[in-house]
C-alpha cells in the first residue's frame, strides 16, 4: 500500500477536481442571479452546456498523466466492479473508495468556501443528485441503466487493443449524454462518492439510497454479463487508459498487446499469401 499511495492521492484529487468543476458550473448555470440564465433560459440548453463541460472534464482527467497512472476510476462503483472482476487487491479497493469519498467532499467544500451562499442556494443545492419528478422508482431504474451501459462500453473498449485508446472518449461522451438527457430522471449520479460529496454539505438525503445502490448494481450486472460471454480472462486490466507506466492492478496489458500484435501479423501474412 505504501507503493500505491500516489494512486490513492490521484484518485482523491481527480474526483475533487471533477466536483469543483461541477459545483462551479452548477452555480453558474443554475443560480437565479446568474447572467447565463438570461442568455440560455432553456433548461435543456443549459444541460447541454453542463454535459459537454463535465464530459470534457472526465476525458481530460482520464487521459492526463495522473489518470493514466491510477486508472482513472474516480468512482467507488467502478473500483468495486473491477475488484469483483479480480483486477484489484482488496486493500487497494478500500483505499480507492476512501480516496473517492474524501476527495469528492473536499472538492465541494473548497467551492463552498469560495462561493458560499451561491452554492447553497435552493436552485443549486451543492449540485445534489435527487430523483426527478417521475419519482424514486424511475430514478433507481435510470441509474442502473446508465451505470450498466457505461461499464459495458468500458469493458468492451478497454479490453480490445485496437480500440482501447478510445475508452476515455467514450466514457466522457456518455457522461455528456447522460447529463443532457438522463439528469431530469435521477440527477445523473453514476457515482456514490459524487452524490455523498454534495449530500453532506447540502443536507439533502432525498432517496439517497438510490445513489449508493444503483450505480454499483448496474456496473456489476454489466461485468457479470461480460464475463459470462467472454470469460474472466478477457478482462486484462482495471485502467480506463493504459500506458507503459506503473500499474497498481493485477495487470495483463502486455499480454493483450502481444496478442493483438500477433493477430495483426497473422492478418498481414494471410493477405500477402492471397496476393
Amino acid at each position: 500500500m505504501r507503493a500505491h499511495w500516489p494512486d490513492y492521492a490521484i484518485e482523491a484529487a481527480g474526483l475533487a477536481i471533477f466536483m469543483v468543476v461541477a459545483c462551479a458550473l452548477g452555480t453558474l448555470l443554475g443560480h437565479p442571479a446568474s447572467p447565463v440564465l438570461r442568455i440560455l433560459p432553456d433548461a435543456f440548453m443549459r444541460r447541454i452546456v453542463m454535459g459537454v463541460a463535465m464530459g470534457l472534464t472526465a476525458v481530460v482527467l482520464i487521459y492526463s498523466p495522473w489518470g493514466r497512472r491510477s486508472g482513472a476510476h474516480f468512482n467507488p462503483a467502478t473500483t468495486l466492479t473491477f475488484w469483483r472482476l479480480g483486477k484489484i487487491e482488496t486493500r487497494d479497493a478500500v483505499a480507492y473508495a476512501i480516496a473517492h469519498v474524501s476527495g469528492g467532499l473536499l472538492g465541494v467544500l473548497a467551492v463552498s468556501a469560495v462561493l458560499g451562499a451561491a452554492l447553497a442556494h435552493p436552485e443549486v443545492r451543492y449540485v445534489a443528485t435527487v430523483p426527478g419528478g417521475a419519482g424514486p422508482a424511475v430514478a433507481f431504474a435510470a441509474e442502473i441503466a446508465i451505470a450498466f451501459v457505461l461499464m459495458t462500453v468500458v469493458l468492451h473498449l478497454s479490453n480490445d487493443a485496437a480500440v482501447a485508446r478510445f475508452t476515455g472518449l467514450a466514457a466522457g461522451a456518455l457522461v455528456a449524454l447522460y447529463i443532457t438527457v438522463e439528469a431530469p430522471l435521477s440527477g445523473m449520479s453514476l457515482n456514490p462518492a459524487r452524490s455523498l460529496a454534495s449530500a453532506v454539505p447540502a443536507n439533502v438525503w432525498d432517496a439517497f439510497w438510490i445513489y449508493l445502490v444503483a450505480p454499483p448494481l448496474g456496473m456489476a450486472a454489466a461485468a457479470e454479463l461480460y464475463v459470462r460471454r467472454y470469460g474472466a480472462r478477457a478482462v486484462y486490466c482495471a485502467k480506463l487508459q493504459h500506458d507503459d507506466g506503473p500499474c497498481p492492478f493485477r495487470c495483463r496489458w502486455g499480454e493483450l498487446r502481444s496478442t493483438a500484435a500477433s493477430r495483426k501479423a497473422w492478418r498481414v501474412s494471410q493477405a500477402q499469401t492471397v496476393r
